[in-house]
C-alpha cells in the first residue's frame, strides 16, 4: 500500500519597520495562497502592527537590531514551513511569479534553492537598465537547507555548493521610492551598516572615495545604459555615486578622528 505523500508548505517571511504604507498591499500579494506569513519587527512606532496582524498572529518583536542578516535568521526560527519565500514590504508578488513559486513548492527538488526577477521603480518610473533590471535575488529556499548570512547589511542567503540555483520567470516588483527623503532616509541607515561593518578592516582615502564614486557614476549611467532609463537614470546615477562616496567617506573620518584623539 502507497503512503500518500504530504505536500510541502510555504511561508512568506518579512522583517520590518514603520511600513504602514506598503505592508497591507504586499501581504494581500500571498495571503490566499501561502500556509504562514511571520512578520519580525524592529520597533515600529506606527501601525505596521495592526495591519500585520490582520493577516497573520506570528508577528514578532526584536528591538535589539543585530544587522539585516541576523534579524532574517531570527525570523526563519519562527517559521515551520517547508519552504520559504522572502519579501521586503515594499514588493508585490505578480500572478505569474505566484504560479511559478507554487510549481517550484510542488516539485519539491532536493537541493534546489531559486532565485526571482525584480522589475523596480524608482520616483514613479519602472527602472529596465542602470544595474537595476534584470535584478535576480535568492528569496526561495528549503528552511532545512540553508538561511541568510551575518551580514549587518546587504545580507544574501548562503549557497553551498550541494545546493544548485534556479530562476523563476514571473517578475518580483519592487516598488523603492516615491520621494527624496524616502531615499535618503533608506540610504543613510545602509551606509552607516556599511561603514560600521568595515571600521578598522578596511582603509579608504579621500581620493578613493572619489574615485569609487566617479565609478559608480560612469559605470551606472554609461556601462549599464542608464541613458536608456532617461532622467531618471541620470538622477539615480547621481544619487548612487554620491551614496558611494559618503560612505566611503564615513569610513575615512571615523580613522581620521581616531588618529587624531590619540595624539
Amino acid at each position: 500500500m502507497t503512503v500518500p505523500t504530504t505536500p510541502p508548505t510555504l511561508a512568506v517571511a518579512l522583517i520590518v519597520k514603520n511600513e504602514e504604507i506598503h505592508l497591507k498591499a504586499c501581504l494581500e500579494t500571498v495571503a490566499d495562497w501561502v500556509d504562514e506569513i511571520v512578520i519580525m519587527d524592529s520597533g515600529s512606532t506606527d501601525s505596521t502592527e495592526a495591519i500585520a496582524r490582520s493577516f497573520t498572529d506570528k508577528f514578532i518583536v526584536n528591538e535589539e537590531w543585530p544587522g539585516f542578516g541576523k534579524q532574517r535568521q531570527l525570523a526563519q526560527q519562527h517559521i515551520t514551513s517547508d519552504y520559504v519565500l522572502w519579501l521586503d514590504a515594499d514588493e508585490r508578488v505578480t500572478p505569474e511569479l505566484k504560479q511559478d513559486v507554487l510549481n517550484a513548492v510542488k516539485a519539491n527538488k532536493s537541493n534546489t534553492v531559486h532565485k526571482v526577477n525584480r522589475l523596480s521603480t524608482a520616483f514613479g518610473k519602472k527602472i529596465k537598465h542602470s544595474g537595476w533590471s534584470p535584478d535576480w535575488v535568492l528569496r526561495l529556499y528549503k528552511t532545512n537547507k540553508t538561511q541568510y548570512n551575518d551580514a549587518l547589511v546587504h545580507e544574501s542567503v548562503i549557497v553551498p555548493t550541494s545546493l544548485k540555483i534556479e530562476f523563476l520567470n514571473g517578475r518580483l516588483l519592487h516598488y523603492t521610492y516615491d520621494e527624496l527623503h524616502q531615499y535618503t532616509k533608506k540610504t543613510s541607515h545602509y551606509m552607516k551598516a556599511w561603514a560600521d561593518q568595515r571600521e578598522g578592516k578596511k582603509k579608504t582615502s579621500l581620493s578613493s572615495a572619489i574615485s569609487h564614486a566617479f565609478f559608480r557614476f560612469f559605470k551606472m549611467y554609461i556601462l549599464k545604459r542608464g541613458f536608456l532609463d532617461g532622467r531618471h537614470g541620470l538622477i539615480l546615477a547621481i544619487l548612487s555615486a554620491n551614496t558611494v562616496f559618503t560612505r566611503y567617506i564615513d569610513l575615512w573620518l571615523r580613522e581620521y578622528v581616531k588618529k587624531q584623539k590619540k595624539h
